[in-house]
Order: C-alpha cells, then sequence, then structure tokens
C-alpha cells in the first residue's frame, strides 16, 4: 500500500511512513516529507533516470534507476542517517576493495547519507531458496569472507555496545513479569561480561538475514553470485555475528556473544513497554545456556 504522491515525485510507502514515524517521532516525519525533494535533487546531480517500482525497508527508500551516461542500472538509496546508517558506505567501500561479497557503492553523498549503489536482482532474495542447508550455507560463506575484513577506524564499536546493554539489564530485568525470563535476560548478561574485554575488531555486517543477500545481475557479471547487502556495521567480534564452524571460530566466546545478540533483543522488546521476552529468544538463550526441554 502506498500514501498520497507527495510533490508528484515518487509514491511513499504507508509502511515507511509508519515506521519513520514510530521510530523516529517528529524528526522521521520532516525525512519522510523531504524525500521527494531528495529523490529529485539525486536523479539531477548524478544523473539518473527512474527504472521501476520503488523498494523499502523499516529505514529506507530504494528507487531502481539507470545511469544515462552510461546505460547502467543502479539503486538509489535514499534513508536518514544516525549511529547505526552512517558507517554503511565505509563498510561498503572496505569489502568492495577487498571483494567479499558485498553490494557494490558506486557514489555517495556524505551530507545526507544518500547512496547510488549497485542494482542486484531483487526478485531473487535467498529467502526463496528452498533448500535450508543450502541457503544457510550460503549466508555462513558470505559471514566468513565480510567478517575477515579488519574494521577501520571511526565505525561504532561492539565493545560500546555491549556496555550499553550491561548497563540496561537491570531496569529490563525490573520490567519483565516472568521470573524465569529474570533469571534468563541476568545469565546472558552474566555471558556477556565474559568476553565484553575483547570486543573484536573485524567489521561485521550485524543486520546479515535472508533478505539482506540477494542475488547478483548477469549484465554486472555476477549472476551466479550471492550478495550482501543494508549493512549496519560494526567493530567488533565475528562470534556477535555466529556460524562459528564456517568463520573458524572460538564456539564459546561465539555462545557468549550470541546471548549477547538475544539479550539485545531481549532490551529492545522490554524498551518498547513490553513485559515478557520474545519467544525465539527465550528459546534461542535456553538453548545456549543448556536449559533446552
Amino acid at each position: 500500500m502506498h500514501g498520497p504522491t507527495i510533490g508528484c515525485v515518487i509514491d511513499i510507502p504507508d509502511a515507511l511512513i509508519a515506521t519513520r514515524s514510530k521510530y523516529n517521532g517528529e524528526a522521521g516525519r520532516a525525512f519522510v516529507a523531504a524525500l521527494p525533494g531528495l529523490a529529485d535533487r539525486f536523479l539531477g546531480e548524478w544523473g539518473l533516470r527512474r527504472d521501476g517500482a520503488a523498494m523499502y525497508g523499516v529505514c529506507a527508500l530504494v528507487l531502481p534507476v539507470v545511469r544515462t551516461s552510461d546505460g547502467r542500472p543502479a539503486a538509489l538509496k535514499l534513508q536518514a542517517q544516525d549511529e547505526e546508517t552512517a558507517g554503511e558506505p565505509v563498510a561498503l567501500r572496505v569489502w568492495g576493495e577487498a571483494g567479499v561479497g558485498a553490494v557494490g557503492l558506486l557514489d555517495h553523498d556524505p551530507g545526507t547519507g544518500t547512496m547510488l549503489l549497485e542494482r542486484l536482482d531483487e526478485r531473487r532474495p535467498l529467502s526463496e531458496v528452498a533448500d535450508e542447508r543450502a541457503a544457510v550455507e550460503v549466508l555462513a560463506g558470505l559471514l566468513a569472507r565480510l567478517t575477515s575484513v579488519p574494521a577501520p577506524d571511526g565505525l561504532r564499536r561492539l565493545g560500546d555496545a555491549a556496555e550499553r546493554m550491561l548497563d540496561g539489564v537491570a531496569r529490563a530485568v525490573a520490567g519483565l513479569a516472568d521470573a524465569d525470563e529474570r533469571r534468563l535476560l541476568r545469565d546472558c548478561a552474566a555471558a556477556v561480561r565474559e568476553v565484553a574485554g575483547e570486543p573484536g575488531d573485524q567489521l561485521l555486517h550485524w543486520d546479515l538475514h535472508y533478505d539482506n543477500i540477494l542475488a547478483g545481475r548477469a549484465d554486472e557479471g555476477r549472476a551466479h553470485e550471492w550478495i550482501a547487502l543494508d549493512p549496519k556495521p560494526l567493530a567488533g567480534d565475528p562470534g556477535f555475528d555466529l556460524m562459528t564452524e564456517a568463520l573458524g571460530l572460538d564456539r564459546e566466546r561465539a555462545r557468549a556473544w550470541t546471548l549477547g545478540r538475544a539479550l539485545q533483543n531481549g532490551l529492545w522488546g522490554v524498551t518498547e513497554g513490553g513485559h515478557r521476552l520474545p519467544p525465539d529468544q527465550v528459546e534461542i538463550a535456553r538453548q545456549l545456556l543448556g536449559r533446552g526441554e
């Protein structure tokens, strides 16, 4: 579903309007209102023409485009700048130089965070692969290549994120209604404390899932490749991104950092007013702590 056309340039999807308003309030609504003008500006400045329907996620609007100078298909990504998105072009440049399977960055405007990206085949996300084992192997292989690259200076760091998580544990525990879940959250925090002193320094994607992996395009010479996009980059221990066998990680450190992800997701839920932990995170934590039924 789409909202009204603003400025007669692009239709703003209702879902994007809702999420920007939910997570960023007035600033989110201002970002949405500015999108048509932003799109107009970069279509002109970068010599682009529209080439298909707009796509969107929680944070960004993506317009399929073609560069008029050489006819190359590309994707114009418009997103608000925050601590998660600010490092995206930095990470994409580093991964591009290393050739490890990330989407190519063609241009970037530091003032707005707008990016021009290599066009991938949006019709072929990894989530459409029916063979679950094959899909997991693809994801694990990409993780191994991405996290093999040292993080550049200036990215947000896992150590800082871990410190913030641990600072929020007492408040979150007090807000939980279930005694077992309170104990589970404390135990996740205890595991994180054991490894927080060595947070690592590799370049992490931090949001790699099946729908953030798309097939490459034949006209880019990458038709047989699976390519990662939409990172929320972080400098840290690859265990925070999981897949121990493919990444050659210490399993206990990976276990502790995976409990950190469960802790983080639980804290998010409580911050948004919940009084129970997400069931999937409870199950993950129980299994990792040896409490599976």
